[in-house]
């Protein structure tokens, strides 16, 4: 049994909701300024990558303890995230009193430029959104109280993200193959944003794509501002920045985000599986590679399945 997503039709007496939480990609990033308030004007292209084995929430609906909704992680990546309130996906069960507990699953890296934490928390939103039987955008603002990649997050389609992530405008891209490696260290993006050494840059104009030789064409004229920073404090960037593009059929190869996860797009899901095998084979063992799938604009996010058992250490 599965819970629909935008057309509201969950049973609102469900005791569970599992959800898949997608790996946020930054495709571009142009950073345009600075505020008066510190933080920074960006324009970025997100994405939404499939990861098989990635995060995943668990979100159990009822009275909460009185202490607030009981949340616990688990996963490859657990140790190196907060277990307790500061984890934004508890700070998101928070908001949403109708929610008992969350189960995190950690399957992606940690600080590691592809959403981590917000995607967490905008999974758990869209659990107590679809419970409500209301659109997840209602829980946007809240999302951007917790995060400024949590509405992008939240919305989950291929989008433009401006401002400080409080603007988010759909835009038509093509399903996408590709791949995302991690070289295994976690990057501080308050480090990267030190290293930056101009904030005023050009913003893009996004045209019509046609298909994804358009879309990458277009996307070699614009950037990430962020990389070149990111790669003066883990010179790893430039490895699996080359290793990555070192593939036939690979038609792109940035970091995304504030790093270090760097991204490839491939013409096919053949030359993007046969890079994946040889970089497994030859990276370092700390390396973490995953092939993904790029969702295209109009699909919907993963489905919320239904679940009528908790998760070890939540039975009532």
């Amino acid at each position: 049994m599965r819970a629909t997503d935008r057309a509201g039709t969950a049973d609102a007496t469900v005791p569970a909701l599992r959800l898949a939480v997608p790996a946020k990609v930054n495709l571009a990033l142009h950073v345009l300024g600075r505020r008066a308030d510190g933080y920074h004007e960006l324009q970025s292209l997100v994405a939404f990558a499939e990861i098989a084995d990635g995060d995943s929430v668990t979100v159990g609906f009822g009275a909460p303890a009185p202490e607030g909704p009981r949340f616990a992680v688990t996963g490859p990546f657990a140790g190196a995230v907060p277990s307790g309130r500061d984890n934004l996906a508890a700070a998101a069960a928070r908001v949403c009193p109708e929610i008992s507990y969350v189960s995190l699953v950690k399957g992606l890296p940690v600080a590691a430029g592809i959403g981590g934490g917000s995607a967490d928390a905008a999974a758990v939103l869209r659990a107590a959104a679809l419970v409500r039987r209301v659109d997840p955008a209602t829980l946007a603002e809240a999302g951007l109280a917790l995060g400024a990649d949590v509405p992008v997050c939240l919305d989950g389609r291929p989008s433009v993200m401006e401002g400080v992530g409080e603007r988010v405008r759909p835009v038509a891209l093509p399903a996408l193959h590709g791949l995302l490696v991690n070289p295994g260290v976690p990057l501080s993006t308050a480090d990267v944003f030190r290293n930056l050494e101009r904030r005023d840059n050009a913003p893009f104009t996004m045209p019509s794509l046609a298909d994804v030789a358009d879309l990458a064409a277009w996307l070699a004229t614009t950037r990430n501002d962020l990389e070149a920073p990111a790669r003066a404090a883990c010179p790893q960037i430039d490895v699996v920045l080359a290793a990555v593009a070192d593939h036939a059929g690979c038609l792109l190869a940035r970091m995304s985000g504030s790093g270090p996860t760097v991204f490839g797009l491939f013409a096919d899901a053949g030359s993007r599986d046969r890079a994946v095998t040889r970089l497994r084979e030859r990276a370092p063992r700390q390396w973490w590679v995953r092939p993904a799938r790029f969702a295209a604009s109009g699909e919907a996010p993963p489905a919320a399945v239904v679940v009528r058992d908790p998760p070890p250490g939540f039975a009532a």
